[in-house]
């Protein structure tokens, strides 16, 4: 099971403090074979990389430009600049940047690059509430798959995460059947090669017990209580308990 901390834009150097139960966590029998992994703000990638030299914990950026070679784009940071500063995994296609214009073929770009810099890429899809309602959450996520992968032929780096819009936030889950048959549908536009699917939107100590019943996910993309290092260990030892 694979457990990833989405710290969006939060945290400082003094977060760092706050990391240290984690890195003990992860050395403990109580983690089983799960991995963890932080994708804190860039700001932090490299301090991150550094505090966790000597732990398993991975680390990934939120985001990352479609071109991976240097240019003219005030603000931005590419795939190898992650790199560089020790990221392993970088997180495509979160709602909240496809919510700021963010279309699938920026964001098939954008996995492209990251693939070609040798990150691993946690590959976000999910539905709207409107979508929901007017059940074309499997039309929705079969055109984020299909445009988001397009002529990308080895998928083995990529993580799929599941993110229902309407959930992040909200602390509204979907039911155990809905994510069963989601997950499922999913995992079966890549029966040639399985994927790993994993689930995020309003994850928390108190939900994971009943997210851990849905037998065919893989692991946890988890946004707010990841910022905890106790709700975040929580998370992990409910899920293995």
């Amino acid at each position: 099971m694979y457990f990833v901390a989405n710290w969006k834009m939060y945290g400082s150097l003094s977060s760092l403090n706050s990391l240290n139960k984690v890195i003990k966590f992860s050395k403990s029998k109580d983690i089983k074979k799960g991995r963890l992994i932080y994708c804190p703000p860039f700001t932090l990638i490299d301090a991150f990389s550094k505090k966790f030299k000597n732990c398993q914990i991975g680390i990934g950026g939120q985001n990352c430009h479609e071109d991976d070679d240097y240019g003219p784009y005030t603000g931005s940071i590419n795939s190898r600049m992650l790199k560089n500063i020790g990221a392993q995994f970088v997180i495509i296609g979160h709602s909240e940047n496809r919510a700021e214009g963010e279309t699938d073929k920026v964001i098939n770009l954008k996995i492209k690059s990251a693939l070609k810099s040798k990150l691993k890429v946690i590959f976000c899809i999910g539905e709207t509430l409107k979508e929901k309602k007017q059940k074309k959450t499997k039309s929705t996520l079969s055109k984020q798959i299909h445009f988001g992968l397009k002529n990308i032929k080895n998928k083995a780096n990529i993580f799929i995460a599941y993110e229902p819009v309407w959930s992040i936030g909200s602390g509204v889950i979907p039911t155990h059947k809905d994510l069963f048959e989601t997950i499922k549908f999913i995992k079966n536009k890549f029966r040639d090669k399985p994927q790993r699917v994993l689930y995020g939107g309003s994850v928390n100590p108190k939900n994971i017990i009943n997210l851990k019943k849905v037998n065919n996910l893989d692991g946890f993309l988890v946004g707010g209580a990841s910022q905890s290092a106790k709700k975040f260990i929580d998370i992990v030892k409910k899920t293995y308990s």
